[in-house]
C-alpha cells in the first residue's frame, strides 16, 4: 500500500470505527461477576468490505462513577488529630473536613487484620474468618486468616466492573503460612481486587529499611539514609494515579492508601521531631482534659462528655518521676511528628488528584486510625518492640539512654500506654479493647465534592468499618454481586452510609453491631451498649474466665464516652443485650472466643497451618532469600545445627552465609576478613560473637555451627561450636536466646543480611553479600 493510500484510509477510521462503540454500560448485568460476555456472532460473509462489524465488548464502570480513595492510618485513636479536638495538628485532614463530613460515631473491630479484612469485605470480621491478626489464627471457622471466596472484596467487584485498583502500604490479611515465594497467592493483594501492589504483608516495618513487595516481587529498598518508606509509598502512589489518568483518563481508579504509620515503631525524620519540642510537658492527664475541652467547642463531643477514670495501670502524671516525665513527654513528641509526618504525604497523595483534574469526582474516605491508639508499649514503652514480644523489659535508665536514636534507624520504638489513652480522649481504653469506644471508635472524614453537598458538618450515625465498602458500589452506582468469580457470596452487612451524605438528621440504619477480640466483647443495639473488659492490652492474660466477666450497661445516646454504667439499674435491659450478643456471635463465627495471648503465636497449639510442620532440617541454596518466621524452620527454643558448604576464591571471602532478623534481634553465620563466625544478637541489646583465629584457605570448606540448648522451658542459653572441616575452631555460651519472635519484617537470608544488619561489621544489603559461593546451607533442629 502507498503511503498517500494509507493517509487516506487514516482519514476515514472515525467513521470506520463507529460501529465500535462499545456494549452500553446500562444494558451489561453487573450481578455476577466477571460480566459475562456476548455470544460471539457468526457472518457468511467473503469479503470484510460487505460486513458490519459488531459492537465490541468492553466493560466501562458506569458513567459519572467516582474514583474512589480510601486512607487507612494505623493505630490512632479518636482524640490524637486536631480535626477530632486533639492535640496534634493535621491541617490535611483539617482541610479535608472543611470540604467534607466529619464522622464522630463511626467504628472499627479494635485491631488491624480484622478491621482491614471487614473493610474491605463489608462483612464482619468473623465472617471473612479474621477473628484476630494473621499470626494469631487458628483451627477454628472466624479465626483462620483464610478470607473466603465467598466474601469478595469490593476492590475485586470494582476491578471487575472497568475500575483501575491499586494498595499501596500495609497490607496484613495473607495468612502466615502463605507469605513465601510458594505461595499461594490468592490471598495477596494482587489477586485479592489489586492490579498494583506496593507495600509490605505484615503487621509492622521498619521505615528505614521496609521488605517491600511490588505485585508478589521482592524489592529492596534504596540503601539511601534520607530513604523513608512513608515518602516512597507515597511517590508510587502518586505515579500510578497520574500514569493511569494519563492514558485512561474517563477510567476511575480505586487506591487504597494504607501507611504502616503509626504503628509502632515509630520512626520519623528528626526534623519533624524537632518542631513537638515540649508540646507534651503538661502529661496525658492535661492532654485528656485539654482534648475534651476542644472536642466539645468543636462539636466532634456532645456538651456535657465526662472522661471516664483511666486503667488502673496508668499512673497519675504529677506522681511520675523527673526522668519518667522526660522520657515520656519525648515519647509523645516522636509520636506526634510521625502522626504530622504522615498526615503531610497524605496531602501530597491528595494534591496529585487536584493535580490531574480529578478533586471533584473523587470520594475520599479518610479513616483515622484502624483501631485506637496503641498502649502496647506498657509502662514504660519501648525502644526496641519485640523485648516486649519477648518478655524481656527494657528499664527506664536503659530507655533514657536511648533518647538520642528515638526515632532513628538505631530504634524500634513504642510510647508508654498513658499517652495511648490520652490519644484515645474522650474514652477510657485502646487499642485491643473491642468493648469500649477508645479501641474502636474512630475519627473519619469522608469527602467526595461532586457527590455530597454539604460541607463542614459533623454526622453522628452509628456507622462501622463494615459500611465502607455498600457505600463505595452505591456511589459508583453499582449493584453488590451476587456471585464473583464463580462463587455465590455471602452478602454484604454492612450499610451504605449515602443515606447520610446530605441529612444530619436522618436516622441511623446500622442499628445493631457486635465488637470481640480476644474475649474483649459488647453489643451495639439502637442506642445501648453491653460490654465486659476481659483482658486489659498490656496483660499478658485475661483478668479472669471468660464465664465470669462482668458486663456494663451503657445508654450512649446520653453517654458520649461511656462514662455512666447502667447494669445495677437496668438488669433486664443488660441480660436482652447480653442475649443478643450470643445470637449474633454465633450467627458470625464468633464462638467459640479464643482469650489466649502467646500461645496462638505457636502453630502446633493454635492449630493453624504450619509451612515446616513435622521438619526437622531445612537445606537451601545461595540467593534463597526473604523467608519470614512463619515460612522458615523454628529455630526458637531448640538446639541446632547449621552446616554451609563454601567454595572460597584465592584472596579469600568475605560477607553473611546465612542470617535471619536483624538489628534488633537475629543471628548470622558470616566471614569476616576471611575469618568464620557466628553472632547472636539478643534482642540488640547484647551480642555474643564465636570467632575462629584465622581465615578460611582457597577451596572448598564446610564451616559447621552447632548448638546445645539449655532445656528447661523458652528463651534458655545454650553452648555454641565452630567448626571448620570437623575441626573445632571457637566455642563459648550464649546466656540467653529470643523465645517468641525475631522480628514482624525481617528475614532469614541466605549469601546476603537484607534489610538491618545482625552484625553491624558485616552491614546489610550489598555490603552484606558473601563474595565466595555457597554451594547449600543445611538448618536443622534437634
Amino acid at each position: 500500500m502507498q503511503l498517500n493510500q494509507l493517509a487516506r484510509l487514516l482519514v476515514t477510521l472515525p467513521v470506520l470505527t463507529a460501529p465500535f462503540a462499545g456494549v452500553q454500560a446500562a444494558e451489561l448485568d453487573r450481578s455476577i461477576l466477571p460480566i459475562a460476555e456476548p455470544a460471539r456472532p457468526t457472518f457468511s460473509e467473503l469479503d470484510v468490505r460487505n460486513a458490519k462489524p459488531p459492537a465490541q465488548f468492553r466493560i466501562e464502570a458506569p458513567a459519572g462513577a467516582p474514583n474512589v480513595l480510601v486512607v487507612l492510618i494505623d493505630d490512632l485513636g479518636f482524640g490524637a488529630t486536631s480535626t477530632f479536638g486533639g492535640p496534634i495538628a493535621t491541617p490535611t485532614l483539617d482541610d479535608l473536613a472543611q470540604d467534607g463530613l466529619r464522622y464522630n460515631n463511626f467504628h472499627t473491630t479494635a485491631v488491624c487484620s480484622p478491621t482491614r479484612a471487614a473493610l474491605k469485605s463489608g462483612r464482619n470480621h468473623h465472617m471473612v474468618n479474621m477473628g484476630l491478626i494473621t499470626e494469631m489464627a487458628t483451627a477454628f471457622p472466624g479465626n483462620t486468616g483464610q478470607i473466603p471466596n465467598a466474601t469478595a472484596p469490593v476492590a475485586e467487584m470494582l476491578r471487575l466492573n472497568g475500575y483501575s485498583t491499586a494498595a499501596f502500604g500495609k497490607w496484613h490479611e495473607t495468612p502466615a503460612a502463605e507469605t513465601g515465594v510458594s505461595g499461594p497467592f490468592n490471598r495477596w493483594p494482587t489477586q485479592q481486587g489489586f492490579d498494583k501492589f506496593y507495600g509490605f504483608l505484615g503487621g509492622e516495618t521498619n521505615h528505614w529499611a521496609p521488605a517491600l513487595y511490588d505485585g508478589t516481587t521482592p524489592i529492596e529498598a534504596p540503601e539511601d539514609p534520607n530513604y523513608h518508606f512513608l515518602t516512597d509509598m507515597t511517590d508510587q502512589a502518586v505515579a500510578w494515579m497520574k500514569y493511569q489518568k494519563a492514558l485512561t483518563p474517563n477510567k476511575p481508579f480505586f487506591v487504597y492508601f494504607a501507611p504502616g504509620a503509626v504503628h509502632a515503631p515509630h520512626h520519623v525524620p528528626k526534623e519533624w521531631i524537632a518542631k513537638w519540642k515540649g508540646k507534651f510537658d503538661q502529661g496525658w492527664d492535661k492532654i485528656r482534659e485539654e482534648s475534651l475541652a476542644r472536642q466539645i467547642k468543636l462539636g466532634v463531643v456532645p456538651a456535657g462528655t465526662q472522661l471516664p477514670p483511666k486503667p488502673a495501670a496508668i499512673k497519675d502524671w504529677d506522681k511520675l518521676s523527673a526522668d519518667e516525665k522526660r522520657l515520656f513527654s519525648f515519647q509523645a513528641e516522636v509520636f506526634a511528628a510521625f502522626v504530622d509526618y504522615t498526615d503531610h504525604e497524605i496531602g501530597r497523595m491528595l494534591q496529585a488528584t487536584a493535580d490531574i483534574g480529578q478533586a471533584d469526582n473523587t470520594l475520599v474516605y479518610y479513616i483515622v486510625g484502624d483501631n485506637g491508639t496503641s498502649a502496647e508499649g506498657g509502662e514504660f514503652g519501648m525502644s526496641n518492640e519485640y523485648t516486649a514480644f519477648n518478655g524481656a523489659a527494657e528499664s527506664l535508665p536503659d530507655l533514657i539512654k536511648k533518647m538520642e536514636s528515638w526515632g532513628g534507624p538505631d530504634s524500634y520504638p513504642h510510647m508508654a500506654a498513658g499517652w495511648a489513652v490520652a490519644f484515645d480522649s474522650p474514652f477510657g481504653w485502646t487499642k485491643q479493647v473491642a468493648s469500649d469506644f477508645g479501641g474502636t471508635r474512630n475519627g473519619l472524614v469522608v469527602s467526595w465534592p461532586k457527590g455530597i453537598k454539604a460541607k463542614g458538618e459533623v454526622r453522628s450515625q452509628f456507622s462501622h468499618v463494615i459500611d465502607v465498602a455498600p457505600t463505595i458500589l452505591e456511589a459508583a452506582g453499582l449493584p453488590e454481586p451476587k456471585v464473583v468469580n464463580g462463587t455465590p457470596q455471602i452478602p454484604m452487612q454492612g450499610t451504605s452510609m449515602v443515606y447520610s451524605f446530605d441529612d444530619a438528621k436522618a436516622a441511623e440504619r446500622h442499628t445493631t453491631q457486635y465488637f470481640e477480640i480476644v474475649g474483649n466483647r459488647a453489643i451495639y443495639h439502637e442506642g445501648w451498649f453491653a460490654r465486659t473488659i476481659h483482658r486489659e492490652p498490656w496483660a499478658a492474660g485475661p483478668t479472669r474466665p471468660l464465664a465470669e466477666d462482668v458486663w456494663e450497661l451503657f445508654d450512649v445516646r446520653n453517654d458520649f464516652s461511656l462514662s455512666t454504667d447502667l447494669a445495677a439499674k437496668q438488669p433486664e435491659k443488660l441480660k436482652q443485650m447480653q442475649a443478643l450478643f450470643m445470637a449474633e456471635a454465633e450467627k458470625n463465627h464468633v464462638l467459640p472466643i479464643d482469650d489466649r495471648g502467646f500461645e496462638r503465636f505457636v502453630p502446633e497449639i493454635a492449630g493453624r497451618p504450619d509451612l515446616m510442620a513435622g521438619r526437622t532440617s531445612l537445606t537451601l541454596g545461595e540467593g534463597m532469600t526473604r523467608m519470614g518466621e512463619n515460612v522458615f524452620i523454628n529455630v526458637k527454643n531448640k538446639s541446632k545445627t547449621i552446616t554451609a558448604e563454601l567454595e572460597i576464591p584465592e584472596g579469600g571471602a568475605n560477607g553473611t552465609l546465612i542470617a535471619q532478623g536483624g538489628r534488633f534481634g537475629g543471628w548470622s553465620l558470616y566471614l569476616k576478613d576471611g575469618v568464620p563466625g557466628y553472632a547472636y544478637n539478643y534482642l540488640g541489646l547484647q551480642q555474643t560473637a564465636l570467632q575462629a583465629s584465622k581465615p578460611l584457605p582457597a577451596g572448598k570448606a564446610i564451616l559447621r555451627y552447632e548448638f546445645a540448648y539449655d532445656g528447661g522451658g523458652p528463651g534458655k542459653g545454650g553452648q555454641g561450636t565452630l567448626y571448620v572441616n570437623d575441626q573445632k575452631v571457637a566455642e563459648g555460651r550464649i546466656e540467653r536466646t529470643q523465645p517468641t519472635v525475631f522480628s514482624g519484617d525481617e528475614t532469614a537470608d541466605v549469601g546476603v543480611d537484607l534489610a538491618t544488619p545482625v552484625v553491624e561489621g558485616i552491614g546489610s544489603g550489598q555490603r552484606s553479600a558473601f563474595t565466595g559461593t555457597i554451594e547449600k546451607v543445611t538448618v536443622q533442629v534437634h
